[in-house]
């Protein structure tokens, strides 16, 4: 089943969008927190955006830009400001298509399919993972917050994905050791120490201080 996260401040539209998309076996969610589109985008990893440009706090200009930052996740624009100048705007941001409101809810979830099925029959989604703010990229092995994109070497990513995929529980130094043996011929205590180390600084450079909790003789958490 396909989902669809739907950025819709009206809740009207946006509930009878998410109405209309449930009856044609599709998953949708309507964003509640405004001020943090891309944690909702992450928590939910939607196949399709529904965007509208009008919104509280931050446009709908600004939230495709921060999507387009971690994924390539199809974006429809919906809003009645279309004209010619918002649209190519829309489409510069990083907009798959554009959809004029006032709009008929079967011709919204035709176009929604048809996305789907160019965008899918293919391939699939690429997973996000994310943590106070914070976005594992899968696609790339890369970690975003807010502008700053930090490149991980393949031990800090493998590392950092096991933490945020099992985040509020501890992972033991041993299970983090195994994902290590992945790509090392051997792996011993203070390779992992060493690597946890690393990550840290550039997580603390970064801005995420303490993003990583040691339990002493148990392991490793983010919480």
């Amino acid at each position: 089943m396909y989902r669809v996260l739907i950025v819709e401040d009206d809740k009207g539209i946006a509930e009878a969008i998410k109405e209309q998309a449930e009856m044609w076996n599709l998953q949708a969610k309507c964003v509640q927190d405004f001020r943090n589109v891309p944690a909702e985008f992450a928590e939910f990893d939607p196949q399709l955006v529904l965007l509208d440009i009008s919104l509280p706090f931050f446009n709908g200009y600004h939230w495709c830009s921060e999507i387009r930052k971690v994924s390539k996740v199809p974006i429809i624009f919906i809003s009645s400001a279309s004209d010619n100048m918002n649209i190519v705007m829309a489409m510069n941001m990083g907009g798959d298509d554009f959809i004029a409101k006032p709009f008929d809810q079967s011709v919204l979830i035709a176009k929604v399919q048809a996305m789907l099925r160019r965008s899918y029959d293919f391939g699939t989604a690429v997973p996000v993972l994310e943590h106070r703010g914070a976005i594992l990229n899968t696609g790339d092995s890369t970690l975003t917050y807010r502008e700053t994109k930090l490149e991980l070497s393949k031990n800090e990513y493998r590392i950092l994905f096991a933490l945020m995929e099992s985040k509020g529980k501890v992972i033991s130094r041993e299970k983090l050791m195994e994902k290590l043996w992945e790509s090392e011929s051997f792996v011993d205590e203070n390779t992992l120490t060493v690597n946890i180390n690393r990550l840290r600084k550039k997580l603390d450079a970064a801005g995420l201080q303490d993003f990583i909790t040691t339990k002493f003789g148990v392991g490793y958490l983010i919480a």
